[in-house]
C-alpha cells in the first residue's frame, strides 16, 4: 500500500516513533498493542487466521493487541491456562473448545469465507 505518506506521518498517524515505523518496514514485528491501530490505519487485518479454534483465539488476541491478563479478564479464564492454550503446552478439553467457539462467536470474529473477519 503506497499513500505517498512520510514515515514520521504514519507514525503520527499510528501513534508510534518514526523509528517504529522504519523497524516494521524492515522486518520487525510491531508491539501488540499497536496492533489495532496498524489495522485500523491499513483498513484490514493484515495476518491470516488460522481455522482451529484456539488458532483463531490467537488471531482475535493479537488483532486486539491483547496481553494473556487481557484475554483473561475479558474470557474468566486464568491468564496462564491461556498460555498453555495457545502456544500449544496443553490442548484445551472438547467443553472448553466449545467455551472458546461462543466467545469467538461473541465477541464478533465471523468466517466470511474467504477472509475472516473482525466485526467493531
Amino acid at each position: 500500500m503506497d499513500l505517498g505518506l512520510l514515515q514520521r506521518e504514519v507514525a503520527e498517524i499510528i501513534g508510534v516513533t518514526e523509528s517504529s515505523v522504519w523497524n516494521w518496514e524492515h522486518g520487525t514485528d510491531p508491539e501488540l498493542q499497536y496492533n489495532p491501530s496498524i489495522i485500523k490505519f491499513l483498513g484490514y487485518i493484515p495476518f491470516d487466521c488460522p481455522d482451529d479454534t484456539v488458532g483463531r483465539l490467537a488471531w482475535y488476541k493479537r488483532a486486539r493487541g491483547m496481553n494473556f491478563d487481557d484475554l483473561g479478564e475479558i474470557m474468566g479464564r486464568d491468564p496462564e491456562q491461556l498460555s498453555d492454550w495457545l502456544s500449544g503446552l496443553h490442548n484445551p478439553f472438547r467443553k472448553n473448545l466449545d467455551k472458546i467457539e461462543l466467545f469467538l462467536d461473541e465477541q464478533g470474529v465471523v468466517k466470511d469465507p474467504p477472509a475472516l473477519q473482525l466485526r467493531t
